[in-house]
């Protein structure tokens, strides 16, 4: 299989999807490279042209949450919505939606044959070859506004090709410190790379580090931080969202759970007023879209009596958040974590952050490259809680299915620290071992 030269049409013809998501993984040496130059030269020989309004959302923690929110609100409203999210858990189709609909395999297959086309000789990575597959596919499927969720970073992103309407940054914290750097300063700059001059930039973190506020000035974008310049005020049942210029009371709660979810929620209000004039949205709208958000892995339970809980919370930020969300769901019983992580993911601070909340370890590896091993996050866990219940395995699988025996109906199993760990329980639940 050629890795670097265009398919041939007979070799295309005989492609499966999985063949082609091979085939794009192999393409590049390196799974992340960050720049624009690459993606930039293919989209201008696709010709991509963006005939509808682009929100690119970034953020360390927050951006998935965000953009189904987004999502929902504006097909609430009557719009064709697109949606470009990563990573997946079970398929590839999560990535691109269309009118909440995951992007059929024969569309895919289909977008990716116009990316390998234009490519020529550019090596894309995996994540690049999606994007411009994905705004392909959304181009042809005349949609209303299109949203985009960066993968990492933002400046350098390939999602960042592509102008924006209206830009969010939901917050800023450390994670990926390898190509975004070791400081907040550092990563919000990165993250402030997709706003744009006289653009909405929008930022819910309510201590926004200052190189984000100063590129935003910098560059002359039209910066609104929470806290500043919107607002939000929680009620016993609704809450109310406010600004300079309206505001919004008696809103139904995010159906997301966690208090945080309105700094969220905040964010894509602003967004909505931003863009009002091109795409007006009504109270009626915001509310019956949040009520029924939906967003897999994000504090999920998938079963009861035992709970079962699945979060992708793989920094010390999103575990926090998550513990939070534990205290308030007060369990009768123990809560038992089946936890795995990446080796390059800050596990002592993960564990920090969610230990108050968890009773019993049930510790596995991650079939994957970066995976950490199980006497890592062993010794991590030992090093903070000397006399944690720890219990090993050599799958997630494998810590699932015995965390279930071991549970009574008024315990509780949470399994988090990685988008891997969640997709392997989601697999173990149903049988499905797509990629």
């Amino acid at each position: 299989m050629p890795e670097h030269s265009a398919l041939s049409a007979i070799q295309q013809a005989d492609f499966t999807l999985n063949d082609w998501l091979a085939y794009i993984e192999a393409l590049h040496p390196k799974d992340i490279e960050m720049g624009l130059q690459r993606v930039d030269e293919v989209k201008q020989r696709l010709n991509l042209q963006t005939n509808f309004p682009v929100i690119t959302v970034a953020g360390t923690n927050g951006k998935g949450s965000t953009c189904a929110m987004l999502e929902h609100i504006y097909q609430a409203a009557g719009y064709r919505v697109a949606s470009y999210s990563s990573p997946h858990l079970l398929h590839y189709s999560e990535r691109v939606r269309v009118a909440g609909q995951e992007i059929k395999d024969h569309e895919l297959i289909a977008a990716f044959k116009a990316v390998e086309a234009a490519r020529q000789a550019t090596q894309l990575t995996y994540f690049e070859y999606g994007t411009l597959a994905a705004m392909w596919h959304f181009a042809k499927a005349q949609v209303d506004v299109a949203i985009l969720e960066v993968g990492l970073g933002g400046r350098l992103d390939a999602v960042n090709v592509f102008e924006p309407d209206c830009t969010i940054v939901t917050s800023v914290d450390l994670d990926h410190m390898e190509f975004l750097g070791n400081t907040r300063e550092s990563i919000g700059a990165e993250k402030a790379g997709i706003f744009r001059k006289n653009i909405p930039a929008i930022c819910g973190d309510i201590n926004p580090p200052n190189a984000l506020i100063a590129y935003a000035q910098k560059i002359g974008a039209k910066l609104q931080l929470i806290a500043h310049d919107f607002a939000f005020e929680r009620t016993q049942s609704t809450w109310t969202y406010r600004s300079d210029d309206i505001e919004f009371k008696q809103l139904a709660m995010p159906a997301l759970k966690g208090d945080f979810q309105l700094y969220n929620a905040s964010c894509v209000l602003s967004a909505i007023q931003s863009l009002q004039n091109k795409l007006p949205v009504n109270v009626e709208a915001i509310s019956q879209g949040l009520s029924k958000v939906q967003l897999r892995g994000r504090f999920q339970y998938i079963a009861h009596a035992p709970d079962v809980i699945l979060d992708v919370a793989h920094n010390p930020h999103a575990a926090k958040s998550l513990a939070i969300n534990l205290e308030q769901t007060k369990s009768n019983g123990q809560t038992i974590a089946v936890f795995a992580m990446l080796a390059d993911k800050d596990i002592a601070g993960v564990i920090q952050a969610i230990s108050s909340q968890i009773d019993a370890w049930y510790v596995s590896g991650i079939d994957h490259v970066r995976g950490a091993s199980v006497d890592k996050i062993s010794e991590a866990i030992v090093e903070y809680l000397p006399q944690a219940s720890i219990k090993t395995f050599k799958t997630v699988t494998d810590a699932y299915h015995q965390a279930c025996i071991d549970a009574h109906e008024n315990d509780r199993i949470i399994a988090l620290g990685s988008f891997f760990t969640v997709a392997e329980v989601m697999r173990a639940l149903h049988g499905d071992n797509q990629r």
